[in-house]
């Protein structure tokens, strides 16, 4: 749809919105986070086709002054918090799947590395997993348990303990964009190298797969939320270098913002992640179609919430305005 349009189909409903923020017309609390609604569902389709127009300009300043009038009188109900990851940010991330694709590819890139550095030197793993977690692996494997160390603690505790460290790599990765996008890149580096050379450890042992129905059970979502948050973080790197018309501080926080929603989005997911380490992947003796099934629903959630969920939303929203 042309930005002219656009403007067109949805012009009476700005002004009349913008009225009611700025006249201070008789509207309910309700209503007015409604609007608000329809409001950040237009933005982000503004940003997505016309990210360097007055357009988009004029609905992030009306956005900005709905959000404060609606925080100020209403306190955040139940459906605004569901609304958030049903529909406001698949909506809004669909501009940054492009984002998402370059990070996957530095993180494969850096598995890959990993991989070919301990096949062709041994001494790696220790330098990349280290000797007290080869040397306890090892003993494990002696044991026939190879993966015993996913069993120690209690599973409450093991539960907190593994979702609240993900979180916190997940900020890390993102605020390391802080810095540019090469902090997060360079974290996002590190971790692919990780995961490359963890898993050539079990595969040099002739493990591979008994290692994988374990590690993946709670890995596919754990790793893939992760590159999601690396997403978040190269978003906020992004701004910094590349502001476009904006200048660079507007950029950079426009940029933190739309990177702390993505990060926001996964803390749901490592919760998930969370509870599959600290309760299931114990159950390291499980049938393999039940593992599979696990690993397999968990990579099906990811891929659908993130790429396919967005697409549908954002083709039956244009629809729409159609």
């Amino acid at each position: 749809m042309r930005e002219a349009a656009f403007v067109k189909q949805n012009k009476e409903k700005w002004i009349a919105f913008e009225k009611a923020i700025t006249e201070n017309f008789k509207i309910s609390p309700d209503q007015l986070a409604d609007y608000y609604i329809q409001l950040t569902n237009d933005l982000s389709y503004a940003q997505t086709y016309y990210p360097d127009s007055k357009t988009l300009l004029y609905l992030n300043s009306l956005a900005s002054q709905a959000h404060q009038k609606i925080y100020r009188n209403k306190k955040e109900s139940k459906n605004r918090i569901i609304s958030f990851w049903k529909t406001e940010f698949p909506l809004f991330f669909y501009a940054h799947q492009k984002t998402l694709l370059y990070t996957f590819i530095l993180f494969g890139v850096a598995c890959c590395i990993g991989i070919l550095s301990a096949l062709n030197d041994a001494s790696f793993l220790r330098l990349i997993l280290g000797d007290a977690y080869v040397n306890e692996t090892l003993n494990n494997i002696e044991k026939g348990e190879p993966t015993a160390i996913y069993k120690s603690g209690s599973m409450v505790g093991s539960f907190l303990g593994i979702t609240i460290n993900n979180i916190r790599v997940a900020f890390i990765a993102y605020a390391f964009g802080v810095i540019t996008s090469v902090g997060t890149a360079y974290i996002l580096f590190s971790n692919g190298v990780m995961l490359g050379a963890f898993m050539t450890f079990f595969y040099t042992e002739g493990l591979l797969f008994e290692a994988s129905k374990s590690v993946w059970l709670h890995g596919t979502i754990e790793i893939s939320v992760i590159v999601i948050a690396g997403c978040a973080g190269l978003v906020m790197g992004n701004s910094i270098l590349f502001p476009k018309t904006f200048s660079r501080r507007v950029s950079f926080m426009k940029g933190a913002k739309n990177g702390l929603k993505i990060v926001i989005s996964t803390i749901p997911f490592f919760i998930i992640a969370g509870f599959i380490e600290g309760f299931i992947t114990r159950y390291s003796n499980m049938p393999v179609w039940l593992a599979m099934t696990i690993i397999f629903s968990s990579l099906a959630l990811i891929v659908f919430y993130y790429i396919v969920y967005p697409i549908i939303l954002n083709k039956n929203y244009e629809r729409k305005l159609h």
